[in-house]
C-alpha cells in the first residue's frame, strides 16, 4: 500500500514473553482514490482480544477487518459517525460469529480506532487500548478507559496514583462483542492535529507495563518504526507479560 507524504506510519505486534498465542490485531488503510482520501483520510486500527479456545485472536480479527471494510466503504462525509458505525458493526460480527460457534461464546476484543482527515484526527474506543497523543514534549491520553479501575477513579473511590499497582487494574466494564449493546467513546470534537504531532495507540500489554515518562522519551528521540521496536523491547524487558501492540504516526 501506498501511504501518501504528511506522515510518518509504523506499527508492530509481538506475542510478548509469557503468552503462547497473539490475541491482538492491528491494520492500517488509506484509500488509493484521491478523492475517498480526501474525505475518509488514513484510519489506524488496534485490538486486544480476550476468551478461551482462541476466541480473543478471531475476536480482535473481526473487529479489525470490520472496521476497515465499514469505514473504506462509507458513504456519509463524517468520518466521526462513520467510526462509530464501523465499531458498532464490528460488535455484531464477532457477536454473530460467537453465536455460530459454542466454543467462541463469550469472545470479545478492546478497540481503538482513529482516523486522521486533513489535520484533524477522529477517534472511538472501547475498552482499555488507549490513544495518545505526544505534543510538544507532553504526552497525553485521549481515550478513557472502559474499566473499573477507571470508573473507581472517576467516582473518587482511588486514586490515580494507586491505580498502576491496582489488583483488578485489567477488569473491563466494556469491550466489542460482549454485551448486548455497544457504547464506543468519542471526542466531542475533533482535535486538530500540528506538525511534529505523535499519535501512539497500543493495548495495555505496552501502556501497562512503561511509564509515561518511558513512552514520552522513546517517542520524542526516535521515528515510528524504530520507536516501535524499542517500545515493544522495553515491555518484554519488563516482563512482557502480555501481547503487545502499537501503531504511531507522526505529523510530518
Amino acid at each position: 500500500m501506498r501511504i501518501r507524504p504528511g506522515i510518518e506510519i509504523a506499527g508492530l505486534t509481538d506475542v510478548g514473553c509469557q503468552r503462547e498465542n497473539n490475541e491482538d490485531s492491528l491494520g492500517y488503510w488509506e484509500s488509493a482514490d484521491d478523492a475517498v482520501f480526501a474525505r475518509l483520510g488514513r484510519l489506524a486500527v488496534v485490538a486486544d482480544g480476550m476468551g478461551g479456545h482462541e476466541g480473543g485472536q478471531i475476536a480482535s480479527h473481526i473487529a479489525v477487518e470490520a472496521i476497515q471494510q465499514t469505514y473504506s466503504n462509507a458513504a456519509d462525509a463524517d468520518p466521526q459517525k462513520v467510526l462509530i458505525a464501523a465499531l458498532q458493526e464490528a460488535h455484531h460480527r464477532i457477536q454473530r460469529r460467537a453465536n455460530e460457534d459454542p466454543e467462541l461464546q463469550g469472545m470479545g476484543t478492546t478497540c481503538t480506532a482513529c482516523a486522521i482527515v486533513g489535520s484533524r484526527v477522529y477517534y472511538a474506543h472501547v475498552g482499555d487500548s488507549r490513544l495518545y497523543l505526544l505534543r510538544n514534549g507532553t504526552l497525553r491520553v485521549l481515550s478513557r478507559d472502559h474499566s473499573l479501575v477507571a470508573r473507581l477513579i472517576e467516582t473518587g473511590v482511588i486514586r490515580q496514583e494507586d491505580a498502576e499497582s491496582h489488583p483488578q487494574r485489567h477488569v473491563l466494564t466494556a469491550a466489542l462483542g460482549v454485551a448486548d449493546d455497544v457504547e464506543p467513546d468519542f471526542p466531542a470534537e475533533p482535535l486538530s492535529l500540528e506538525k511534529s504531532d505523535v499519535l501512539l495507540i497500543c493495548t495495555d500489554g505496552l501502556w501497562g507495563q512503561l511509564t509515561e515518562a518511558e513512552m514520552k522519551n522513546v517517542l520524542s528521540s526516535q521515528p515510528p518504526a524504530d520507536a516501535c521496536q524499542a517500545l515493544v523491547g522495553l515491555a518484554k524487558e519488563h516482563g512482557g507479560p502480555d501481547n503487545v501492540t502499537l501503531q504511531i504516526a507522526r505529523i510530518v
